[in-house]
């Protein structure tokens, strides 16, 4: 999923006059640190440019973050382009996987929203396990959780509750888990301390190298 920011579009940020370029900003991020560092950098940024700016840190989920900012109490935040298609728009609003960025500007300008520019890098869900106990238990593929049924699987509540996420994964592996949805901080330290086998998380998390994860 790549990375950009979405930001209302008000009548007086299309007008663009100087005193629209003075109205205070204000950037939500979710509740993950890469999210967090990236709305801190879009307020940082906000101010460089002579911006009253101030970041909610840590608001809420994807769906949260959304209807805030469509009501108004945030002016942008960090949002993924697979997170729009899949869980935001309504019915998909026609898009897919194999839409075009420019497609997806054009929908959610019809919302009265915008779009940066991907950020650029790239970041989707996967699935982790500690090296050893993967190693263990001949675990490679997300195929070999099948043969596993009592694993202790944690998921983030939105990784439980995506379309795109353990449903949709869970059918097409025919996964026999029972998983729990938890933070995704508590999610990590489960796994460290061993009292969690596998988590979802995201793909550019610093925690895969420093925990040794599979």
């Amino acid at each position: 999923m790549v990375l950009l920011l979405v930001l209302l579009a008000t009548p007086a940020q299309a007008q663009d006059t100087t005193q629209s370029a003075k109205a205070p900003l204000t950037v939500g991020s979710k509740k993950f640190t890469e999210n967090v560092i990236l709305g801190a950098m879009a307020a940082q940024l906000g101010e460089a440019r002579g911006l009253e700016a101030t970041h909610r840190a840590q608001l809420g989920g994807s769906r949260f973050l959304w209807e805030a900012l469509r009501g108004g109490d945030i002016d942008a935040y960090p949002e993924y382009t697979g997170t729009l298609v899949q869980e935001i728009l309504p019915e998909r609003a026609g898009l897919d996987r194999s839409s075009t960025q420019e497609a997806l500007r054009q929908v959610l300008h019809a919302r009265g929203v915008r779009m940066t520019a991907p950020l650029g890098f790239n970041n989707t869900y996967a699935l982790g396990m500690k090296e050893e106990r993967a190693a263990e238990l001949g675990i490679r593929a997300i195929s070999d959780l099948r043969a596993h049924p009592n694993l202790d699987v944690a998921f983030t509540n939105e990784f439980m509750d995506r379309g795109d996420g353990w449903p949709a994964l869970k059918r097409a592996y025919d996964l026999p888990q029972s998983p729990r949805g938890v933070d995704h901080d508590i999610a990590y330290r489960g796994l460290r301390s061993g009292a969690v086998d596998v988590i979802d998380l995201y793909s550019t998390d610093a925690e895969i190298d420093a925990y040794d994860l599979r």
